[in-house]
């Protein structure tokens, strides 16, 4: 594909409306709106085209905005009507397949869809939009098309609760594609909200990156990194010369670790290695260690490459075999944890 294609997003909202919603209907109407702004933003500023659809899903499922451009979107305000079951299934399913119908042609084009529920599947046996009566058949053929989408396909949900994470889980959604929510408050709702811009925020800034599609949009993106994604970000190796590996044997304050090890702290010059959730703040810098070479990554391209935005935000370490994430620590108490290694840039 040549360089000079344009990238198109396909963004889809598929919104629970059934009558437990109804205590965050306006809400649900003022944060997807929000999203909507933000995206038409963030479209102008990154250069991307962005489509909008939107479902709505009760006893039925209806898309009441097709493939629109994000920057003559209405207002959800008409449009959102609660009353009715969960037909969660069908909405998946319908929604998906629908956008699959999609023109694809000439441009980087790319789907990501988010779906919010409040509760658990309960109608789509009885939908029409569904393909068949049998509960089972309809987890399977969740499943199955989340199985063979093709990789410029996101498909993340957003449940409220345990329960609903393992039920999503059983219908094939990638773990790191379901974030729990609180659905008792319009507090939880403005928090959903805050998720799925963060999560949008990454998926973008990645699209910039060549990365077309993911399957933890909801976590830092350490899946993601990879040799061609490293080389799509423009990123060079720093210098052997420039950095140390040193490994932790103890629980250790940072300072004091790297005074032990005969090393001199300088504030800023030691990174930490991620090894569980935490929040990150927009100046932290990242570095990138590829496990096989030691080569370290950094710069505000790893960060990119990570799909972090430049926004304070909470990432957790994924599994790769291939990469690990070290954070810069500007605080001398930092707390190293034993077994990890220690990075310090000289």
């Amino acid at each position: 594909m040549s360089g000079n294609q344009n990238y198109i997003n396909h963004v889809a909202l598929v919104l629970d409306a059934s009558s437990s919603m109804s205590h965050l209907s306006r809400k649900v109407v003022e944060v997807a709106d929000q999203q909507i702004a933000y995206l038409a933003r963030r479209s102008e500023e990154l250069d991307q085209e962005t489509r909008v659809t939107v479902y709505v899903f009760a006893n039925t499922v209806e898309c009441v905005i097709y493939d629109k451009d994000v920057l003559r979107m209405p207002s959800l305000k008409e449009l959102y009507r609660v009353g009715g079951m969960t037909a969660l299934l069908a909405a998946a399913l319908k929604s998906q397949r629908e956008l699959a119908q999609t023109a694809q042609l000439y441009g980087d084009h790319s789907f990501l869809t988010f779906v919010l529920t409040d509760g658990q599947e309960n109608a789509s046996h009885h939908c029409v939009d569904a393909p068949t009566r049998d509960q089972r058949e309809l987890v399977r053929a969740v499943a199955e098309m989340i199985e063979t989408q093709q990789d410029n396909w996101t498909l993340a949900v957003l449940v409220p609760d345990q329960m609903g994470k393992r039920e999503a889980m059983r219908c094939g959604f990638p773990k790191d594609n379901i974030a729990i929510w609180d659905a008792t408050s319009t507090q939880g709702l403005e928090e959903a909200g805050q998720v799925i811009q963060e999560a949008t925020e990454k998926f973008m800034v990645g699209r910039t990156q060549g990365i077309r599609g993911s399957r933890a949009v909801f976590s830092m993106g350490a899946e993601a990194v990879n040799k061609d994604t490293i080389e799509a970000a423009g990123l060079t190796p720093a210098d052997p010369s420039a950095y140390q590996l040193i490994p932790v044997a103890r629980e250790a304050a940072i300072r004091d670790w790297v005074v032990e090890s005969g090393h001199t702290y300088r504030t800023g010059g030691a990174f930490y290695q991620l090894s569980k959730s935490e929040k990150i703040q927009a100046r932290k810098q990242i570095a990138v260690l590829e496990k096989k070479t030691d080569r370290v990554y950094t710069g505000p391209e790893a960060r990119a490459l990570l799909g972090l935005p430049d926004a304070e935000v909470r990432v957790k370490p994924d599994h790769n075999d291939d990469f690990t994430i070290f954070v810069q620590s500007t605080s001398v108490n930092r707390k190293l944890v034993p077994q990890t290694r220690l990075l310090l840039m000289s």
